[in-house]
């Protein structure tokens, strides 16, 4: 599905590299921040972050609730920039996740939280940013330049650094041994064949997608990439949520593409996939098991966290084609800039 030389798809071919050398820049940084939090642990933990980052941040939301039992909130920067409040972030972490580095609203927000007594961290691209600056501890994406205005690789680097932080704080051995398969799981996540899903999505205005546990984030990332690749206004939903009322924008052949997870978050997806399916709508859903709708091929399983950072690379080739496909220049999306400086 990678046939086209488009500069987003070029730099997503990039990701298992990325991942790959990765952990070497992040070693010390890691070491620095777990002794810090492992001899004084925080009682929650703030994430900072917007568009494909907050996304990134609704990942390590899952890893640290799952593998801590530490909750987890997502800062407004408002209350920081407009508002001029400053929390009462002593002793906890706060933890801002931006490629660019270079959003006001961001940093404005890293330096309350440091006055405020937080310990801050920042996952960020570009290390000599005001965000790198205005933060503790800097953990370097390892990326390299990112010149498409769609994120790709620096997403994924976003979710792989969340990944090499949870392992490093908790020691949790399954996690450190995915980490090692990580790169070359991506490399083939690279050729799989998602061309099925185009015909339920290649005529869409709108749809939805739908995850739970370790997918959620990728929903929200699939959701904006078909909005800002391919002009379809797409929503993310966890699979509870969608039930809570969005269920009702289900008509015939309205696009579903539902991410399942590989742990027991599955299981309720499943029968969501088949409910949606009786209702007439164009169900794709990420499976090797055949199913109502159209099954997706993913890699056999392997972490639950990892593979959904897996099932991204493979949505990144799929919506370049169904971008293609509904005459869009993935790499020249309408009204949008490489670098988006809020306040």
């Amino acid at each position: 599905m990678l046939e086209t030389d488009a500069l987003m798809v070029t730099e997503l071919r990039e990701s298992p590299v990325v991942v790959s050398r990765q952990s070497q820049l992040l070693r010390v940084p890691l070491q620095e921040l777990s002794t810090i939090l492992t001899a004084k642990p925080p009682q929650v933990v703030v994430t900072c972050a917007r568009g494909s980052s907050a996304h990134a941040a609704t990942f390590g939301k899952h890893l640290i609730e799952r593998y801590l039992g530490i909750p987890v909130s997502a800062a407004a920067p408002s209350i920081a920039t407009v508002y001029r409040r400053r929390l009462k972030l002593e002793g906890q972490l706060f933890l801002a996740i931006s490629q660019s580095g270079r959003s006001d609203d961001l940093v404005e927000a890293a330096l309350s939280a440091r006055e405020a007594g937080a310990r801050t961290a920042a996952i960020v691209n570009d290390t000599l940013s005001p965000l790198a600056s205005a933060c503790d501890v800097i953990l370097p994406m390892g990326a390299g330049e990112e010149l498409s205005v769609a994120a790709t690789k620096t997403f994924i680097a976003s979710l792989s650094a969340l990944l090499n932080l949870i392992a490093e704080w908790t020691g949790e051995r399954a996690l450190l041994d995915a980490m090692g398969r990580l790169p070359g799981r991506l490399h083939e996540a690279l050729h799989l064949d998602w061309a099925p899903a185009i015909a339920a999505l290649s005529h869409a205005s709108s749809a939805a997608t739908i995850g739970r546990g370790p997918t959620l984030a990728i929903a929200q990332e699939a959701s904006l990439k078909l909005k800002e690749i391919c002009n379809i206004h797409a929503e993310a939903f966890s699979g509870a949520e969608f039930q809570h009322g969005p269920v009702a924008l289900v008509a015939k052949d309205f696009p579903v593409l539902i991410f399942l997870p590989s742990d027991a978050g599955a299981t309720p997806l499943e029968r969501l996939a088949t409910d949606l399916w009786q209702k007439r709508a164009a169900v794709c859903r990420t499976s090797n098991e055949q199913g109502e709708g159209i099954s997706l091929p993913v890699l056999s399983p392997d972490c639950s966290e990892s593979d959904a950072i897996c099932l991204i690379q493979t949505f990144y080739g799929l919506v370049a084609h169904l971008a293609a496909q509904r005459g869009i220049d993935v790499d020249r999306p309408r009204h949008l800039q490489k670098v988006t400086r809020t306040r």
